[in-house]
């Protein structure tokens, strides 16, 4: 059963625009209760983002159960769309998104299994380039995304190897990538681009001292005043923002950090994406 973190939102004014429902989504491979997937729900109006409630899924059985939930809906989710070209290309897994996750699935069965072949093409290649990166990780200005190749320390493979899954299977639309419903449309976000340019490299996960708690309540300062290049302001109750400033893991700020970057791409033909994006690498949506 998901926990919710809810209060009533500020109304939204009659002449908002008929926009989907959005959602950011701070996704986990291995979801628990003490490690929950984390759902944020909003809507946008007049250049607001109006955070609604945050979800904790503690099952991949609910992540299912929010993708097939009935749309409109436009979500924005922090895992990786897409596996470098270079490795794409030589494990032979396929030319498009559909193909290559059903090829690895079928290889592969689990997500151990996706790491002994990830690590056995790895043990072939020189040193420094192993855990390769696609052309969006390197598109990221001042930071870079980790290779969806990585499997040990921050899991990234293993979060695409089943969180891309799940969005194919439900028949979600993802631009420039695959055709699905239309109204259910899904774009790979990344909170920490939207981070830095907030409050640079300072962190803000992890911990419970006093400079995170100061970081994540800078962030949410400046996500509020709209110091962002998105020009988007978020609007959020106070108990709301208390919940997610004493979220000591950031969990909770990284999917409202999603939602600001969903809201920036819902209002933009095919998400904002460029033109050619490779479909077996995906983009980052505002990179």
């Amino acid at each position: 059963m998901a926990t919710t973190f809810t209060a009533d939102p500020p109304p939204v004014p009659e002449t908002a625009g008929p926009l989907p429902a959005l959602i950011g989504v701070d996704f986990s491979s291995a979801p628990s209760r003490t490690k929950p997937i984390t759902v944020a729900h909003g809507r946008l109006a007049a250049g607001v983002v109006r955070l609604e409630r945050i979800d904790e899924l503690p099952t991949l059985e609910a992540f299912e159960a929010l993708l097939a939930g009935p749309g409109p809906w436009f979500g924005a989710f922090d895992f990786p769309f897409g596996l470098p070209r270079a490795f794409v290309q030589e494990a032979q897994l396929g030319a498009d998104t559909d193909a290559v996750i059903a090829c690895l699935r079928q290889r592969c069965g689990t997500r151990m299994g996706f790491r002994a072949l990830v690590d056995g093409w790895a043990a072939s290649r020189p040193p420094g380039q192993r855990l390769v990166h696609r052309s969006a990780d390197l598109a990221l200005g001042p930071i870079r995304s980790t290779s969806p190749l990585q499997t040990r320390y921050v899991p990234v493979g293993f979060m695409y190897f089943e969180g891309l899954w799940r969005l194919v299977q439900a028949g979600v639309t993802l631009p420039r990538q695959r055709l699905g419903d239309p109204s259910r449309v899904a774009v790979e976000g990344y909170p920490a681009l939207l981070a830095h340019e907030l409050i640079g490299p300072r962190s803000y996960k992890n911990s419970v001292d006093a400079d995170r708690l100061i970081a994540r309540k800078d962030l949410l300062g400046g996500l509020e005043l709209g110091r962002t290049r998105l020009g988007l302001r978020v609007a959020m109750r106070a108990a709301l923002r208390d919940r997610i400033a004493d979220d000591a893991s950031g969990d909770r700020l990284d999917a409202l950090l999603c939602l600001v970057q969903a809201a920036w791409a819902v209002q933009r033909p095919a998400a904002g994406l460029p033109t050619q994006v490779d479909p077996v690498e995906g983009w980052i949506v505002t990179a």
